[in-house]
């Protein structure tokens, strides 16, 4: 059919030829219309006159279809003019020219190709005829060959396509449009598609939606569609060209749709009865439990509403959780010893505005439920009688029994309650068992007219505590007294009687409303004070003039009485300025004076006070230096003796042990007696420097008394020494005792032969020691000598 329909089409082209002549206007030179016939020229003022020539070429529309196989060239059209010419050649140009088109002698236009018209679909050429002298006959004529269509592209779907329609949509809603394209010619049956539904498809989708075959508009075709029965539809859609002829070229594409929700099922409580225990203590406004419901739709478009029903709701209230199941939420303190348990009914509805038909679940859904809720019994902290309590108490009094805080034990066991204020500072005390109020000590308006503070209550033995805010307003009383207020006030050399010289004001500290009264507490003064009974009062002039001459110092003494009961009043001595004034009563030139406020005995106490506490420093500091002092003198005064302390644990160093310790010090004390710091005393030779020697040799007298005797007055006198201070270092001295004859075998201070020293003793200690007295005796021996 495709080539019978090519066929039928190049035989309508070719009897559709028609004779085109192809005029143009031709401006040549006047050299060049010799050779193309006689031609008349006007000249005027030297300008010739060009006439134009008509063109003469007749040829055929030229059309070529497309996709036409080309394995030899094949004619298309031919190529003629109107000039009786003998023409032996022609030539073309222009697009495609002497490649895809050529031309022969006789003017025959040929095809050497195949053509594509969706590639181009025109070709614009131009043509020239010349003579056998290869003169131009014809000028250059343009010419177009068309390529014709045919039916060889299919149509195309250039994206995929999706859509989505909301479940129980009316019928025709539009769901998604679907477009698709064809590469022929749009003017033919080729390029003009229609669309359809593919019938090989599920009933539901055909039943469900429909398609124009002109626009390919998707629209609904039922209003019963339910996303909880399927969500989602794949639609195959096939687009034809040809107007949908069974001959046209065909394409489908698959458009996925989506049905969305709506809110079209009622919520449902997925149990009957619910059982929940909360304790008695829960907290309010937080969840007791949940009440699970059951929707099909999706939980954006959930709206159920809850309803408790029996008039329990002052006391439960049910919100909506975030995935809308309810939440059943205290609103109201529980009590068990009150009520320990409640049961009511819940209703659920659902919000259906946008449904204008049955729900889909409407006869089978569970829309009441019964809620069983038990009170646990829990140990709870005490509970004041009131939130916040508040007493007055009158100032500058004791008060034993400002009120009372009360709390009790709320469990039925009514525990014993202790109560304590947890401000250390706070003037006003409580009694541990009764929770009376009083007062610590007097209260002062002034200070501090308001104390707060906070009261434990705390349960005994468990220890359970709570807390309550007590506010304390202390009223007053008439308990200050009134104090002046006034400017500086001077009074001038040329005031006469009468002359007012200054206002006087008072103010006081007592909350209560004031009539303050003014006179003077003395007559002795030339001035007086004229009371206005309005709080204020005038001081005036009693004689003048004045002189700034006078050495007398003006002042006057003001009694203020406030009025009130008791009635305080206050004399305040008022020191007067005399001043030398210009005409407007300006000073010019004043007296010195000042005024003088009374001083209060509180504050005369806080000075004196102040002055005590600096004399008892400075005594203090005194008396701590002179001390220091002393000390110093005392330590100037004890024997800056400085010993050694040596170890000694060898028998005999020989003459080593002078480079041990350095015994000068020692010996010097035993010279001159300074080690027994008896200052009344004259010094005598000590135990240690009388140890004699043998008269036949004269060698430094060394100081070797007892040294135990020396020990012995040195820890005496430390003992008995108040104003010596004890050493820095411990001495001990190691030394054979008085019972041994021996002595010290020391070389210290002895010559370098031992045959000075007595060694008779040795022939007491027996047989062995004999030979050694033989050898160290002396002739006559030496006893040692007491003082």
């Amino acid at each position: 059919m495709m080539a019978l329909l090519q066929l039928r089409t190049m035989g309508l082209v070719a009897m559709m030829a028609l004779s085109v002549s192809l005029a143009e206007d031709s401006v040549l030179p006047v050299v060049e219309a010799e050779q193309r016939g006689p031609v008349e020229i006007v000249k005027k003022e030297s300008h010739p006159v060009l006439f134009r020539q008509k063109r003469e070429w007749i040829w055929n529309s030229l059309y070529v279809v497309e996709e036409q196989p080309a394995p030899i060239a094949y004619k298309i059209g031919q190529l003629k003019s109107s000039q009786r010419a003998e023409v032996k050649k022609f030539k073309i140009d222009g697009e495609g020219a002497n490649t895809i088109f050529t031309v022969d002698h006789k003017g025959d236009l040929f095809v050497t190709r195949i053509l594509d018209r969706e590639e181009k679909n025109a070709y614009h050429l131009t043509a020239r005829m010349y003579d056998g002298n290869n003169k131009l006959i014809e000028d250059s004529g343009d010419f177009v060959v068309q390529v014709t269509d045919i039916n060889d592209n299919t149509p195309v779907f250039p994206k995929t396509y999706n859509g989505s329609i909301m479940e129980r949509s009316t019928i025709g809603t539009k769901v998604v449009e679907v477009r698709a394209t064809d590469a022929d010619d749009p003017t033919t049956a080729n390029g003009e598609l229609r669309y359809s539904l593919a019938q090989d498809q599920d009933l539901s989708i055909l039943s469900g939606f429909e398609i124009d075959s002109i626009t390919g508009m998707i629209s609904c075709k039922t209003n019963t569609l339910d996303r909880e029965t399927k969500s989602q539809y794949v639609v195959v859609v096939k687009a034809q060209d040809m107007r949908g002829m069974a001959t046209g070229s065909t394409s489908t594409t698959s458009v996925t749709i989506t049905i969305t929700d709506t809110n079209d099922n009622i919520a449902s409580f997925t149990r009957n009865t619910y059982e929940l225990h909360v304790p008695e203590d829960h907290k309010l406004n937080e969840k007791i439990g949940t009440l699970e419901l059951e929707d099909r739709d999706q939980i954006q478009n959930k709206e159920p509403i809850f309803n408790i029903l029996n008039g329990n709701s002052k006391v439960f209230n049910i919100e909506l959780s975030p995935n809308k199941d309810g939440n059943l939420m205290l609103k109201q303190a529980l009590d068990y010893e009150t009520t320990n348990s409640y049961t009511f009914t819940v209703q659920v509805r659902e919000n259906l505005r946008n449904l204008h038909f049955p729900a889909d679940n409407d006869g089978s859904a569970v829309t009441t439920a019964k809620v069983n809720i038990k009170v646990q019994d829990v140990d709870e902290a005490p509970v004041f009688s009131q939130p916040i309590y508040t007493f007055n108490v009158t100032e500058e009094r004791i008060v034993s029994n400002i009120g009372t805080v009360i709390a009790r034990d709320p469990d039925r066991a009514n525990k014993r309650i202790r109560y304590s204020i947890l401000d250390k500072d706070c003037p006003i005390s409580i009694n541990p068992l009764t929770g009376q109020l009083s007062t610590l000590r007097m209260l002062d308006r002034e200070l501090e007219p308001t104390h707060m503070f906070q009261v434990k209550a705390q349960e005994e033995p468990s220890g359970l505590e709570s807390f309550v805010k007590v506010n304390i307003i202390v009223k007053d009383i008439n308990d200050n007294k009134p104090e002046l207020t006034v400017d500086e006030i001077f009074v001038c050399e040329n005031d006469l009687t009468n002359m007012v010289i200054g206002t006087l004001r008072a103010t006081d500290k007592d909350d209560q409303p004031a009539s303050f009264s003014f006179s003077l507490a003395s007559e002795s003064s030339n001035f007086s004070i004229k009371d206005y009974g309005n709080n204020t009062a005038d001081v005036m002039v009693k004689q003048g003039p004045f002189s700034l001459d006078d050495p007398k110092d003006y002042s006057m003494d003001v009694r203020i009485s406030d009025g009130g009961r008791p009635i305080q009043t206050s004399i305040t001595k008022l020191a007067i300025k005399l001043c030398r004034c210009d005409a407007r009563r300006i000073p010019t030139q004043c007296k010195a004076g000042a005024r003088r406020m009374g001083v209060s005995v509180h504050a005369l106490i806080a000075i004196l006070l102040c002055i005590l506490t600096i004399l008892v420093i400075v005594i203090l500091f005194v008396m701590r230096k002179r001390y220091q002092k002393d000390s110093l003198a005392s330590m100037k005064n004890s024997g800056e003796i400085h010993e050694q302390l040596v170890t000694y644990d060898e028998e005999g160093g020989g003459e080593m042990d002078t480079n041990g310790y350095d015994v000068s010090i020692l010996t010097s004390a035993c010279h001159d007696g300074s080690l027994l710091r008896h200052p009344d005393h004259p010094p005598h030779p000590s135990l240690y420097a009388m140890v004699q020697k043998p008269p036949h040799h004269t060698q430094p007298t060394a100081c070797k008394g007892d040294m135990a005797v020396m020990i012995e007055v040195k820890k005496d006198e430390a003992d008995h020494d108040r104003d010596g201070f004890p050493y820095d270092t411990l001495h001990i001295y190691g030394y054979e005792g008085p019972e041994s004859l021996a002595g010290s075998l020391s070389s210290l201070q002895s010559s370098s032969t031992g045959s000075n020293l007595d060694y008779d003793f040795l022939n007491d200690w027996g047989p062995r020691f004999r030979t050694l007295a033989e050898l160290y005796g002396v002739d006559a021996p030496d006893y040692y000598h007491q003082y």
